[in-house]
């Protein structure tokens, strides 16, 4: 924990969404982690999670290895309910009145989904999109706005077979967003401009696997904008068609891509954004390879006027 809490120290954020952080029912560990930061000068007062789906079990053998109960059978993959969740830290109250949980919504009941061939009616009865979930968290603002941050973490298109399993949900995973925004699921009304989405997409729009149709239609969006954080420090990476500095992780399998998005809402003015990656040599880089093997990557905006 220590080179985590120095990370997020360095970053000084008044706002953090962090992916693959393990769930308990009491955010127990999301309080220790709080302590840890305040001890070293980083209040965050406010701490919220939604349960997710990694680890939920479905009771079915959705992996096919003849028997339920395991891994691969959860609404999303986890060895335990709760690995690998989402946590949001912030000093900015959270309207958990007004916080939304879509992590129970059907794969089946995406528009166009893009559902296993071989996926039997009994999961696809039960099967939700999320692997681990999909938020609408708004803050509540100084004066009284409101911000709507919009946060997923997909699952990673590979680990599959030739059915593709993983990477049709990757991409249907972000879809959602898009039909979330444009009123295309008739009971979830989209939020309320201004918001940011963000979160782990597990793709990247030009390199490694996966299916790029949904993830290139969101950075397309005119309601959303882009604003490419940048590390000041990237290995040239001549395997990649993208650019190296918007990496967010290095892989062994593929080299580096940019697997992490925070997307601004089109009226919000941005200041400033990055990657932070650094050279080995610098004070901070064995915190940053001890603490994730993701880069943590940052957007600063002006907060809209109430």
């Amino acid at each position: 924990m220590t080179a985590v809490v120095r990370v997020l120290v360095a970053l000084d954020a008044d706002v953090l969404l962090l992916t693959g952080f393990d769930y308990d029912h009491d955010l127990v560990a999301a309080g220790l982690l709080a302590q840890a930061l305040a001890a070293a000068g980083a209040p965050y007062p406010h701490r919220f999670a939604f349960p997710p789906n990694a680890g939920l079990q479905t009771g079915l053998d959705l992996d096919g290895d003849g028997r339920a109960g395991g891994p691969g059978d959860a609404q999303g993959w986890g060895r335990f309910y709760g690995q690998g969740g989402m946590l949001l830290l912030s000093r900015l109250a959270v309207d958990t009145a007004a916080a939304r949980d879509f992590s129970g919504f059907l794969w089946a009941d995406l528009p166009g989904a893009l559902l296993a061939p071989d996926m039997p009616a009994n999961a696809r009865a039960i099967q939700r999109l999320s692997s681990t979930g999909h938020w609408d968290l708004p803050l509540i603002l100084p004066g009284g706005g409101r911000l709507d941050l919009l946060a997923w973490h997909a699952t990673p298109p590979v680990f599959d077979g030739p059915e593709d399993r993983n990477g049709r949900r990757n991409h249907d995973e972000t879809a959602f967003w898009l039909a979330l925004l444009d009123g295309r699921l008739p009971a979830l009304p989209p939020p309320p401009a201004p918001f940011v989405l963000l979160g782990t997409a597990n793709l990247d729009p030009a390199d490694g696997d996966g299916r790029r149709d949904a993830i290139a239609a969101l950075l397309a969006r005119p309601d959303l904008q882009d604003p490419r954080p940048a590390a000041g420090f990237a290995p040239a990476d001549p395997g990649q068609s993208g650019d190296p500095a918007l990496d967010t992780a290095v892989f062994p399998q593929t080299g580096g891509l940019r697997v992490e998005l925070i997307l601004p809402s089109a009226e919000l003015r941005l200041r400033g954004a990055g990657v932070l990656r650094l050279p080995p040599e610098a004070p901070l880089a064995a915190d940053l390879a001890a603490a994730s093997r993701h880069f943590p990557v940052w957007v600063e905006i002006d907060l809209p006027a109430p």
